[in-house]
């Protein structure tokens, strides 16, 4: 029975297999079912008909490109009529070249239903493809989700499509690799919306390096993991510490689902090293550190991972306040510090060179012994270390 919409020709599988009983032809190839999977036996999927009838589809259809099954039993799923052959009802998810009539085409081309077609060769515009015995033309810009440099990539290969048009009985067919690429991006976008929640824990690969960050592929998405957000280390070749390929994972930050984007955290899968620095760096202690950043007005040390302390450049040198920080230390340089102050909350660690320190205590200590001198007069050297220990 032939059916003029598309909404029309979706009709439950109990009347359609009453009208079966009844002799009449009531499903043309390519016609669009939903059902639920009833059962999974080794490459075959058993589809719900009714109480007593099965519908049968290739597990392989429904496999990922390591051959695993990306359905379960009891999911509901859309599939298309192929044939009904030995007593068996055959649906399929796409049309195979083999069984790409030019009846089954466009039926495909009205149901939006994938075809299966060998990319035979390049021409002006775009790519011929050969899809059962017919000939279509896929557009430079419908091949892949990006496009290519090198055409000739495509050549020979096997890839699913979806007909765009379809006319002169099927003398004129325009296809479409990449609308099937964003559709299932689109559903997986969907699937996504309903499990990712700002703040919970993911695993993803690295697919690529930015000098800004890394992409890391969730589920087929891919977030944004800024290169600020990587380590508690601070990052200048982000190469260093990821490379394509490794799995990673990261605390989502933010999700926009508007702009399709999703930053995430390595960082803050780490404890904050801040919790305990009121207790490890008291003012007076001495600590190891590097030299990470230099400025004009001090110089960036690194107690530990996450915790930089500054040396302001009037505690560099005792002699002058006006000091030049890249004068006195250099980049990557082991020094060792004294904590002058901390501040937990603003996460600020105020420094200065252990040498001054020790220098700044000699001169306490030799003013002192003076102070406690009996019948000391003026002492223009004492008075000179007590003026510099002002600055």
């Amino acid at each position: 029975m032939k059916e003029n919409s598309t909404d029309n020709r979706e009709e439950n599988f109990a009347e359609l297999l009453e009208k079966s009983a009844m002799g009449q032809n009531f499903m043309e190839p390519g016609q669009a079912l939903e059902t639920e999977i009833v059962a999974i036996s080794g490459d075959t999927i058993f589809l719900q008909l009714n109480g007593k009838s099965e519908g049968i589809l290739n597990a392989e259809e429904l496999t990922d490109k390591e051959g695993n099954l990306t359905v379960q039993e009891g999911e509901t799923i859309k599939v298309f009529f192929l044939k009904a052959e030995n007593g068996e009802m055959r649906f399929t998810t796409r049309i195979s070249s083999n069984e790409a009539g030019l009846a089954v085409l466009e039926n495909a081309y009205r149901q939006g239903i994938p075809v299966e077609g060998v990319v035979e060769k390049e021409i002006k515009g775009g790519f011929e493809v050969k899809i059962g015995e017919s000939r279509a033309f896929c557009p430079f810009s419908q091949m892949g989700e990006k496009r290519v440099e090198d055409a000739a990539e495509w050549i020979g290969k096997h890839l699913s499509f979806k007909i765009m048009e379809h006319s002169e009985k099927g003398r004129n067919i325009i296809v479409s690799n990449r609308a099937l690429i964003e559709a299932e991006k689109d559903k997986q976008r969907d699937v996504l919306k309903e499990t990712l929640k700002e703040g919970m824990t993911v695993k993803g690969k690295v697919v690529s390096l930015q000098p800004f960050g890394a992409f890391v592929d969730i589920d087929g998405f891919q977030a944004l993991l800024p290169i600020s957000e990587i380590s508690r280390e601070r990052v200048e070749d982000i190469s260093e510490v990821l490379s394509v390929g490794q799995d990673v994972e990261g605390k989502i930050l933010s999700i926009d689902w508007s702009r399709d984007r999703i930053s995430v955290s390595r960082k803050a899968m780490l404890g904050d090293p801040w919790d305990d620095a009121s207790v490890k760096y008291r003012a007076g202690s001495r600590h190891k550190g590097k030299v990470v950043r230099l400025t004009e007005f001090g110089a960036f040390i690194t107690l530990e991972p996450g915790i930089d302390g500054l040396i302001h450049k009037s505690a560099m040198a005792a002699d002058s306040r006006d000091a030049n920080p890249k004068d006195i230390l250099k980049k990557g340089q082991e020094i060792s510090v004294q904590i002058n102050s901390i501040d937990v909350e603003k996460k600020r660690i105020s420094l200065k060179l252990s040498s001054l320190a020790q220098e700044e205590e000699s001169v306490q200590k030799y003013m002192e012994d003076k102070e406690d001198s009996s019948g000391e007069t003026y002492n223009p050297f004492a008075a000179l270390l007590k003026d510099r220990m002002k600055k």
